[in-house]
Order: C-alpha cells, then structure tokens, then sequence
C-alpha cells in the first residue's frame, strides 16, 4: 500500500509539473458576463493571439440589457508588444471610450530607455518604467506564463495609461468553481484592500493555463463588480 500510495503521489505531481509548464496556446478567444450584484449589466469579449514573438491583445465591453439604452457606447482596450522568457512585455497600450472620448488613454512603454509615456486629456507625462511592468489587459494573460504556488504573493507594476502602480495579490488554493463554461480548479488571488481601497479578487482557471475564469471588484463602499468565464476558445 505504502509503494502504491507513493506512485499515485509521484504521478500526480509529474502530471500537475507538466500542466504548470505546458507551453502556453497561441489563440485564445473570451467572453465574461459581467454583473452587479445578481443583474447582468454586460459583456466583455476578447482576443488573444501570438505570432511568433509578437503578442496582440483585443477587449471589447458592451452594456447589455436596459442598461444599453442608456450608455450604448463601448470600451475598446487593447494592448501589443513581444513575448519572452518572463512572459508578456507589452509596447503599447490603448483605452478607448465611445461617446466618452475625454476618457480615452493610452500608454507607450520603452524598453531600450526605460520611460513610459502615460497619454491622457491629450497630456503627456514621462515616468520611469520598472522591470516586469504589465498593462491592464496584458495582466490576465501573463498569468499564463507564471508559475504561481499556493501561499506566496504576487507583485507587479502595472498601467491603466493614465497612471502607473504597484499591485499586490495573495495567492491560495482556490475551491472549484462552476461556470457557464463548465467546472474548474482554481488559484485566488487576493489584492487584501486596505480600508478605502478597491478590493480585487481573481480566479484563475489551473487546468486553462491559469486563464481567468472570475474576477470580482469590490469598491470602498462595498458595491461590486463581478465578471464571469461564459466562453472560451483556446488553440
């Protein structure tokens, strides 16, 4: 009993190592129901997709429901820069809002003279760019390229292009979560808000090359904010 508990032991971790090492597909397509408290309120899609060693990411959010009547607009974020041995680097990234076009930003990151420019109300500001430096969008798929273990943390400095800073998460082992999609396991990253700050919760899909399959945000008043995996095309 003793040998064969050890071979089953011996497995499972050759199995879970291949899994955290799997090389990470060159296409991915999303799609997350988005939902205040339990009202449907919108719809994100986006696109993944590798060439080589250039990455091009794409998100499109819609409001959904009565809510579209009243802001039809849509948010168009993407990011593109190359792929290396620590993952995603992105060179540029773009935020984009319809009828809300003094809302637009956008972020130039320069690798070769370490500044980033943050564009923003037509404003230009100039600040150093850090190692290891993600975007909004480039975030959630460089979680692919991650090996993340249970009990440790994650820092990392990220743009929205309006601002540059530093996000903290705690990770643990996340309980199985269902989806439209289907079930998955899970890590759950915890950013632990200190009072006043926006809480930000995410699930990663393990058996998914850590692809998001939750995310919720919760503001300093307690409202909250929750996306969910409702479709997902990997290749």
């Amino acid at each position: 009993m003793a040998l064969k508990s050890l071979l089953v032991f011996v497995a499972f971790w050759i199995c879970a190592a291949s899994q955290a090492l799997a090389e990470p597909p060159s296409n991915v397509s999303v799609t997350y129901d988005v939902y205040k408290g339990s009202l449907r309120i919108g719809q994100i899609e986006e696109s993944y997709m590798r060439d080589k060693e250039q990455y091009s990411l794409s998100s499109t959010t819609r409001a959904v429901g009565l809510l579209a009547l009243f802001n039809p607009g849509k948010i168009i974020i993407s990011s593109i820069g190359l792929v290396g041995a620590q993952g995603l680097q992105p060179h540029r990234f773009s935020d984009q809002r319809e009828h809300h076009e003094n809302k637009n930003r956008q972020a130039l990151l320069d690798w070769e003279t370490k500044r980033i420019n943050l564009i923003q109300h037509a404003q230009r500001t100039t600040v150093a760019l850090p190692e290891g430096t993600q975007d909004r969008l480039s975030v959630m798929y460089q979680f692919m390229f991650l090996s993340l273990q249970p009990g440790t943390t994650l820092d990392f400095p990220m743009t929205d292009g309006g601002k540059l800073d530093i996000y903290h998460y705690v990770i643990s082992r996340g309980a199985p979560l269902k989806t439209p999609v289907g079930e998955f396991d899970t890590l759950y990253l915890d950013s632990q808000a200190k009072k006043g700050e926006n809480r930000t919760e995410i699930w990663l899909a393990t058996q998914q090359y850590n692809l998001p399959c939750k995310m919720t945000i919760t503001d300093s008043d307690g409202d909250q904010l929750t996306q969910v995996l409702s479709k997902l095309v990997i290749k």
